[in-house]
């Protein structure tokens, strides 16, 4: 899923990038405060990691903004500002989590996901299609009983179409969301298609991934 990651320090912010993208997200980096909002207006994120201390424009100034706007997509603040004040002051402002400087890698994706899930309405923590599942939480796949083995980039494709299952998405909106960019050969989604078909349908006997020709791609709700 995607994240936008408001960063002034860039090395931190690459790092961040670096570690999120292994993790399967695919990540968008701001370096201050107004680029953050301006990306965060405008960019259909699943959760936004937010610095307090931005140039141009604070990371409270941000939230704020984006609560005002009645944008309710899920933030982190991540600060090296760790007084109990600090903290209540980013939430009550509007932000989701609040995470200081140094912190653990382990836990930062933990509460990500966690964000992720929080927005039930949204983003259901099991994402179901017939008896093929999904669970982001613990990065595992089933079909009916059975553990299906994906690789990173593989489940996190499986996931953007289980979120837009039967509907058809196009190799844009594919490269968009589940590789970050649109300067990648739209042939790589192909490729990266037939991968997954050979795990989760050709075994099973199934065509839940279906090529709608000219237009893109289907996950078929029912699981084919």
């Amino acid at each position: 899923m995607r994240v936008l990651v408001v960063e002034d320090e860039r090395r931190m912010a690459a790092a961040l990038q670096r570690g999120l993208q292994a993790e399967g997200f695919a990540v968008d980096l701001a370096h201050d405060g107004e680029e953050g909002l301006h990306a965060a207006r405008h960019g259909d994120y699943d959760v936004v990691v937010l610095d307090i201390m931005l140039p141009r424009l604070s990371g409270y100034n941000v939230c704020k903004q984006l609560r005002a706007e009645e944008n309710w997509v899920p933030i982190l603040m991540l600060s090296a500002k760790d007084g109990e004040y600090d903290m209540a002051d980013g939430l009550d402002l509007g932000a989701d989590d609040y995470l200081t400087k140094p912190f653990s890698y382990v836990v930062l994706v933990a509460r990500l996901r966690a964000l992720m899930r929080r927005d039930a309405g949204r983003r259901p923590s099991v994402l179901v299609a017939g008896d093929l599942s999904l669970d982001p939480a613990r990065r595992r796949v089933e079909r009916g009983e059975s553990p299906v083995e994906l690789t990173p980039r593989e489940f996190a494709l499986l996931e953007f179409l289980l979120r837009r299952r039967d509907e058809v998405v196009s190799k844009t909106e594919i490269l968009e969301h589940v590789w970050d960019t649109f300067d990648t050969d739209p042939n790589v989604v192909e490729v990266y298609v037939g991968y997954l078909r050979r795990k989760i349908d050709v075994p099973f006997g199934r065509n839940a991934l279906q090529t709608v020709r000219g237009a893109g791609y289907r996950l078929a709700g029912d699981g084919g």
